[in-house]
């Protein structure tokens, strides 16, 4: 285990480290995880960020603190995992679960996206959403903007227009990174400038007949979570005082949308 690559760095206010008697422990945790490890595992007051590379246990260390938390007899359902993919939430809680015990698999583990569809519905009518909405995925999304092009009459020889699938990739682009569409074709098409007055007529067509048919691509459901999260109304302190801990694999592949996210979540921890 290459310890030069680990490191965990403390972000915000100072806090302290809390002393437990681990002997009544089921996993000797400083035993099986080397001392860097160990302290990543064992911080529990305050937000971290551990800085690892490539071969030094990052899911190991997930896992064990995983399991290291439901031994200091936090409820899991507590405790949230985010992932980049279903496989990799559902391989930890497992990993953890063969650790310790079926508690491990009860946490709320998953991706920013099923995290969010989950949240959603529950809260719907604080979301401001009906909870029967129904998601659209990438080629979905390209053929109701196809249909747009279409019924604005832009497909055509003579004119040299963004396809569905470019002009899906702007609009999700400019939600994601927070940046104007008219920015982003200035600086990654701007072949396409000319036609910029109907592009951005395109996405608030698209945006309008999603609102109306209850539709909500994969970026409307982390709009909509972020802006929940961070309303304050009722509902979503309730959902906050549920999450105690609050965990993100990959950290930094997190883009602005999901960075802000993560930052409603732990508001009021």
């Amino acid at each position: 285990m290459n310890q030069k690559k680990y490191k965990l760095t403390r972000i915000g206010q100072a806090g302290f480290r809390k002393k437990f008697d681990e002997s009544r422990f089921a996993i000797n945790y400083q035993q099986e995880l080397n001392a860097s490890q160990y302290e990543a595992v064992s911080a529990v007051d305050g937000a971290y960020l551990i800085i690892a590379g490539a071969g030094t246990g990052k899911t190991r260390t997930l896992v064990y603190r995983v399991a290291r938390l439901i031994e200091l007899g936090h409820d899991p359902n507590s405790i949230l995992l985010l992932t980049f993919t279903r496989k990799a939430a559902n391989e930890m809680m497992k990993r953890a679960s063969v650790l310790l015990d079926d508690r491990c698999s009860k946490i709320r583990g998953g991706t920013f996206h099923s995290f969010a569809n989950v949240t959603l519905r529950k809260y719907s009518k604080a979301a401001g959403l009906d909870s029967n909405f129904t998601i659209l995925d990438q080629g979905d999304s390209e053929d109701i903007i196809n249909l747009i092009r279409n019924q604005e009459g832009l497909i055509a020889k003579e004119r040299r227009f963004p396809k569905k699938e470019t002009l899906n990739k702007i609009f999700s682009f400019s939600v994601n990174t927070e940046r104007p569409v008219e920015t982003i074709i200035e600086e990654e098409y701007p072949h396409f400038m000319m036609e910029l007055d109907k592009i951005l007529d395109i996405q608030k067509i698209f945006q309008s007949y999603k609102r109306k048919n209850n539709l909500l691509d994969y970026d409307d459901l982390l709009v909509y979570l972020r802006e929940f999260l961070q309303s304050g109304n009722p509902a979503s302190k309730n959902l906050l005082s549920s999450i105690n801990f609050v965990m993100v694999d990959e950290y930094q592949d997190t883009n602005k949308l999901q960075a802000d996210i993560v930052k409603g979540l732990v508001r009021h921890n």
